[in-house]
């Protein structure tokens, strides 16, 4: 006992510091990044200051970080990032609730169903949302509602497909093992189906999230009274020109942590699902 106990212990320690390894790796990455960034804010002061860009048209980067600092210091920021942030998870959460089981329906449960449903889905994908956008304020109305179905509408195809296609892909070898040692329908679903699946379902989360911060964007431009969507449409209405450029680069900061924090959760999932097998083989 005390030797399964050692060995499970320095299993841990090291999937653990693998893991640490990883993520290390990652922020080293990001820190040789941000040096490119900085650089090109830099460049761009300087050809503002020496008149290659005008400062009419083309904000200066110390009068944007200005205007966010601003936006900061009233609060306002938060407010817009916060109404954002909102439309964009429900609407994703949603799309998580409905995609992943009628994947598991389609793709596992009743495989039949995917040459018949396939082309449909397919069809209904390739339909541009901002078409559909009128048609939801219509059943909808203007409110929030309409603008979580458009989010919800466009985030659920990546999450639907990729668990469609993370079951069709699940060797059966590893389904035909598990269950010639006696294993039972929910053991082997568990154990062997659902963590084979989850780099394919974590994939299509991973882009519906994207996706759904593009939409909630896109959603708030064209109708809204609240949110960064609406600040950057407002900035340009009234030609606040730092203001335009400070909510565009918010929005840009936005997408840029949604992909690094769901890269970090890939990487949490990747060592749980490595974990779960190595116990299975054990």
């Amino acid at each position: 006992m005390k030797i399964l106990f050692k060995y499970l212990r320095a299993k841990v320690i090291y999937n653990m510091k693998e893991l640490f390894i990883k993520t290390y790796s990652r922020l080293k990455k990001i820190a040789y990044g941000s040096l490119s960034i900085i650089l090109f804010f830099l460049l761009w002061e300087v050809a503002s200051d020496i008149g290659l860009a005008n400062p009419v048209l083309v904000s200066k980067p110390t009068s944007i970080f200005a205007a966010i600092f601003k936006l900061i210091q009233s609060g306002e920021l938060f407010i817009h990032l916060s109404i954002t942030l909102k439309r964009a998870s429900v609407g994703f959460f949603i799309a998580i609730l409905i995609a992943i089981p009628a994947g598991f329906i389609i793709g596992g449960f009743f495989k039949g169903l995917e040459p018949i449903l396939a082309p449909m889905l397919r069809l209904l994908e390739k339909i541009n949302p901002f078409a559909l956008f009128p048609l939801f304020i219509f059943i909808f109305g203007i409110g929030e509602v309409s603008k979580v179905v458009l989010i919800f509408w466009v985030a659920q195809w990546p999450i639907l497909f990729n668990t469609i296609a993370g079951l069709r892909d699940i060797d059966p070898l590893l389904i035909k093992s598990a269950r010639s040692m006696g294993a039972s329908k929910t053991f082997v679903f568990f154990k062997v189906i659902v963590p084979s699946a989850i780099p394919n379902i974590f994939t299509g989360i991973k882009v519906g999230a994207q996706i759904a911060c593009f939409m909630v964007i896109s959603a708030e431009m064209l109708g809204a009274s609240k949110g960064l969507g609406w600040l950057t449409v407002t900035a340009q209405a009234n030609y606040q020109i730092p203001l335009l450029f400070a909510a565009s680069l918010c929005i840009a900061v936005l997408g840029v942590a949604i992909n690094e924090l769901f890269a970090w959760l890939e990487a949490l999932v990747s060592f749980g699902r490595q974990t779960t097998f190595e116990n299975i083989k054990n």
